[in-house]
Order: structure tokens, then C-alpha cells, then sequence
């Protein structure tokens, strides 16, 4: 019954002392906070190459990474090799369906290539222009 009553306390302390090192680590590790940082600014980035490329009345909505929407899908941010990709959704207004779109961007965050499935013939002539950005058409509902 002694013997408990020792062991008890010490194997309590030495949990909490792990455990608090182990906070305080992960408190003090600045690279999580430095990657949100990148990938922030690489998806603001991302968002204004979408609004050049595609015509709209006000301005489209978009689902990225930072504002994600469960009806439009699934969207990531994802570092590559030579830079990044970033996946995600728009739509021009309420009425409007929304419309898959897969952004590569190199390290320097300018665009390699910009995927979009839109039926809207303004941006199929566009892309006919432009080797860095394609359009398929988007699949019937």
C-alpha cells in the first residue's frame, strides 16, 4: 500500500511534465503559423488569376481553401514539387452553377495552368487564346 502511494504522485508529475514540454514545443514551433501564412497568401493570389480569367457581371463567388463551401465541394491547397495547387469552385451569381476549377502555380506564385469545367463560350474562346488555361464543358445535373 505504500509503495502506491509514492509511485502514484511521481508517474502524475512526470506525465505533466511531458505533456507540458510537449505543449510548449508546439506552442513555441513557428512553422506551422509561417505555412498558413504561405498558403494564405498563395490562395489569395490564386483567387485574383480566377477573377482575371473569368468574366462576370459583379464578381463571382468562390469556395477555396480559405472559404470553403460544402455545396460546392471538396477544394485544397496542395505544395508540389515546383510550386503549388490549388482547387476549388465559382460561380458568377445565386442562379448560377458552380464550376470546378484546378489552378497550377510555380514557386514565384505566377500560373502555369488554369483548368475550368464552364459552359460559357466568352471563356472556351478564351482558352482557345491562351495555352496556360483550358475549358471543358461541365457535366449535366
Amino acid at each position: 500500500m505504500q509503495h502506491h502511494r509514492i509511485i502514484r504522485p511521481l508517474v502524475a508529475l512526470a506525465v505533466g511534465i511531458v505533456l507540458a514540454l510537449y505543449s510548449y514545443q508546439r506552442i513555441a514551433d513557428p512553422q506551422p503559423a509561417l505555412q498558413r501564412a504561405r498558403e494564405e497568401a498563395v490562395v489569395m493570389s490564386a483567387r485574383e488569376i480566377l477573377r482575371a480569367y473569368v468574366p462576370a457581371e459583379v464578381s463571382i463567388e468562390i469556395a477555396d481553401p480559405l472559404a470553403p463551401n460544402r455545396v460546392a465541394g471538396k477544394v485544397y491547397i496542395y505544395p508540389g514539387e515546383n510550386g503549388w495547387e490549388v482547387s476549388g469552385h465559382y460561380r458568377r451569381n445565386d442562379t448560377d452553377r458552380w464550376h470546378p476549377f484546378l489552378m497550377s502555380l510555380d514557386a514565384k506564385v505566377e500560373l502555369i495552368s488554369l483548368a475550368v469545367r464552364d459552359d460559357n463560350e466568352v471563356l472556351r474562346a478564351a482558352a482557345g487564346d491562351d495555352p496556360k488555361f483550358s475549358v471543358s464543358r461541365q457535366s449535366p445535373r
